[in-house]
């Protein structure tokens, strides 16, 4: 479809209102998979706004546990990083997972579009996030009634890293998501359980382990 250039101040506002206004706790159930292995188990989310994510997992009987901690696009600490790493290969697609965008990189070209289907009715927002190597396309798909929907591609120099696609309840919490990595090929989906925005968060989860 046929995208314009968009302010980029307007695409920094709308993914700011992806984000929680305060610190929140997310638990959920975890699957991944790829050629060679399957993982299952539950997890939790700790978020801080604008930009600090504590994510932790575990496998059946605490096998295969494991945290980290992301500011914005980058890790700040993995405890065991080739564990997580594995699981979560893609960055901007463990944000969208949650329903959640990070803003476009200042030197981001901005593009988008909107869709509205009378019929349905269904409106579809998309935008675009290019740099030089990566693109990141988000559609957020609103319907009257029914569970809204974000669905977010990344591509790098032209290949598709990873396809996310994550559903929202009534109340625009998360739900659940599922993201693909075509390369190797693998999955990692996940269901939520709670979300708790009352949650106080404690200063030592953002600190290494080690």
């Amino acid at each position: 479809m046929a995208l314009a250039r968009v302010n980029r101040d307007s695409a920094v506002q709308w993914s700011r209102s992806t984000l929680p206004r305060a610190p929140a706790l997310i638990r959920f159930r975890w699957r991944y998979q790829d050629e060679r292995v399957k993982y299952a188990g539950r997890g939790t989310v700790r978020i801080a706004p604008p930009d600090s994510l504590r994510f932790d997992y575990a496998g059946p009987f605490n096998w295969g546990s494991g945290a980290a901690v992301v500011i914005g696009d980058s890790v700040l600490w993995a405890d065991p990083e080739k564990n997580f790493r594995s699981l979560i290969p893609a960055i901007p697609m463990l944000w969208a997972s949650f329903a959640m965008v990070r803003p476009p990189a200042d030197d981001a070209n901005v593009l988008g579009t909107q869709i509205v289907d009378s019929l349905r009715p269904q409106r579809r927002v998309v935008w675009r996030f290019a740099q030089a190597e990566d693109t990141l396309d988000y559609v957020v798909t609103d319907s009257a009634g029914r569970e809204s929907m974000l669905e977010a591609e990344w591509r790098r120099r032209g290949k598709v890293v990873a396809r996310s696609r994550a559903k929202l309840d009534a109340v625009q919490r998360p739900a659940s998501a599922r993201v693909d990595f075509p390369e190797g090929p693998a999955r990692f989906e996940l269901t939520v359980g709670m979300v708790d925005t009352a949650a106080v968060i404690s200063p030592a989860v953002w600190r290494s382990p080690h």
